[in-house]
């Protein structure tokens, strides 16, 4: 089965898996779940891929076998980011110029956990690029360790053996399988949309609180002039 790799070649699902094997695939959903390095690499596309090829066939391992392991490696990377935000984090992250984040940022992650801790850390799991920061922000934020550990079970086992399922039923489907590379396009796609909505809302209201901050400014109490009420009382003086 032959791939289009959606950037270098060496990214490209297909051969991964042909070079390194099921155990490649393990460390690749282990570094991206939790590693700082592991932010880049092709979560979603190369389990779908995983799922098909041992419904093809093409990977002699079984599928219930390949479910566990990829769960396990999720959970896993998930913890290690989380101790690693723990243990390390605040000294790497708590710098307002960090590269990587700011102490505004961690304050906010903070807030978020503390509201929607449990969801985040599932559906995030979904999201390339967040589903790599979110255990280590958690760890950062001190969200409760017995929560972190309950919801990241629930969102590794969603995720990796979720999609892993889905590219095995669909590589049932002769269009699909006839048609990878598109299904593979649209796996990324719809991955980045809630990065998409994200960025709109943030947008927005960033707008919505600079058009507020301009109004207040340019309120009468601003401008140095009295109110009506100052001059009253001046001029009873």
């Amino acid at each position: 089965m032959n791939t289009l790799a959606l950037g270098p070649s060496w990214l490209d699902p297909d051969y991964l898996i042909n070079t390194f094997g099921l155990p490649g695939v393990l460390l690749i959903v282990f570094a991206e779940s939790g590693l700082l390095i592991g932010f880049f690499l092709p979560g979603d596309s190369l389990l779908f891929t995983t799922g098909l090829l041992v419904t093809t066939g093409q990977l002699d391992t079984p599928l219930w076998l390949v479910c566990l392991l990829v769960a396990l490696a999720a959970i896993i990377g998930d913890q290690v980011g989380y101790l690693f935000g723990r243990k390390v984090g605040p000294s790497l992250f708590n710098r307002p110029d960090s590269r990587l984040f700011k102490q505004e940022n961690v304050e906010k992650a903070h807030e978020f956990f503390e509201k929607y801790g449990p969801k985040s850390l599932i559906l995030a799991r979904f999201v390339p690029v967040v589903r790599t920061f979110t255990p280590i922000i958690a760890g950062v934020s001190r969200m409760n360790y017995r929560s972190f550990i309950m919801f990241n079970i629930i969102g590794g086992v969603l995720w990796g053996v979720g999609v892993t399922l889905l590219g095995s039923a669909l590589g049932k489907i002769d269009f699909v399988h006839e048609n990878i590379e598109a299904m593979l396009i649209l796996i990324v796609l719809i991955s980045v949309v809630p990065i998409g909505i994200e960025f709109l809302r943030a947008r927005s209201k960033s707008k919505k609180e600079a058009a507020s901050g301009d109004g207040e400014g340019q309120g009468p109490s601003a401008g140095g002039s009295p109110s009506p009420g100052q001059r009253g009382r001046h001029a009873k003086r």
